[in-house]
């Protein structure tokens, strides 16, 4: 078996690909490897294999065995976190590896190979890659049915399943960012100088009208209400399908993809002070609850992976305008 050393302050490229991690293993003997280390042109964060989140590294050398399962990912992002609940849900065994988005690392050459997009999350299964949080998603599903299916067995409740997935696409996903970068992020682009912003985002593939709607001034107090009717529109959505199904899941009495596929949404908006759009909705709160307490949740938000952990002065706002997060 191969293993992959992770210690202490260990500069490790977190957007190798998967060819370079094996030729640094072929060439390099493992007794020595912990001496090496992935060179790149800049720090990046530590790889970290699956389970070892949070885990205090030792100076000691530790070996993670090589899986053949690699996430490209970033914490506080909602479409990461879909695919990361999915793998701990599945109890895959996975190496992820954090970019640092307002460093650009997904916008690298080297991981532009991987997703021309330029977005996260990135699947890498085999040396073949998977993009786009939903199909990543399905395809684990697909490919690892057990222990948990997470997919109806029903045809009828599978494209039903795939039309929530849609519309949560659609609707409040995109929706969601709205808020998320006017209170969170917007402090990073204000004190960009115009023609570095604008080179910023025509540089990104996939968000380039996202962020010169936004402007190094933020999203119009107009858009902004739009943004959030369609979070409340999307709650409402929520609400009828768990009555109809029955619950205590948007299917029904299985945990699906169509709850993994939303829950970022929702933990995004407490997170940002919005719980009161669902306090006169207890089916909501109970599916919220149900969910926290499966092990995968804490699996996958780690410390550092919402908002207000990410920026300490953003809970202190929202304290101020008397919100309270998650």
């Amino acid at each position: 078996m191969q293993f992959l050393v992770a210690f202490n302050c260990a500069n490790v490229c977190t957007i190798c690909t998967i060819d370079e991690i094996r030729k640094c293993l072929e060439e390099v003997p493992v007794i020595h490897l912990y001496k090496t280390y992935f060179t790149c042109r800049k720090r990046l964060h530590l790889a970290q294999c699956a389970g070892c989140a949070g885990t205090a590294w030792s100076r000691e050398p530790q070996r993670i065995a090589m899986q053949n399962l690699v996430l490209y990912n970033a914490p506080q992002s909602t479409c990461s976190q879909r695919v990361r609940f999915t793998l701990h849900e599945k109890k895959l065994a996975f190496s992820e590896l954090k970019l640092d988005l307002f460093s650009g690392d997904q916008l690298r050459p080297e991981y532009l190979k991987i997703n021309p997009n330029g977005v996260v999350p990135s699947l890498v299964h085999d040396g073949r890659v998977i993009i786009d949080s939903a199909v990543i998603i399905e395809y684990l599903s697909e490919v690892f049915p057990e222990p948990t299916q997470l997919v109806p067995h029903d045809a009828v409740a599978r494209a039903a399943m795939r039309s929530f997935i849609r519309y949560t696409d659609e609707v409040p996903t995109p929706a969601v960012r709205v808020p998320s970068y006017n209170l969170a992020f917007l402090p990073h682009y204000r004190d960009m100088p115009e023609a570095e912003f604008i080179a910023l985002a025509e540089s990104k593939p996939l968000r380039k009208d996202f962020l010169l709607s936004m402007g190094r001034s933020g999203f119009s107090s107009q858009e902004m209400d739009k943004a959030l009717e369609r979070l409340r529109q999307a709650i409402v959505r929520m609400s009828e399908t768990l009555r109809a199904s029955g619950g205590p899941w948007l299917m029904g009495p299985d945990l699906t993809l169509a709850d993994i596929a939303i829950m970022p949404v929702l933990v995004r908006m407490a997170d940002l002070g919005l719980r009161t759009f669902w306090e006169h909705l207890p089916e909501i709160d109970g599916w919220l609850a149900a969910l926290r307490a499966r092990p995968a949740f804490s699996q996958t938000y780690y410390f550092g992976s919402l908002l207000t952990e990410k920026y300490p002065g953003l809970k202190d706002r929202l304290m101020q305008q008397g919100r309270s997060g998650i």
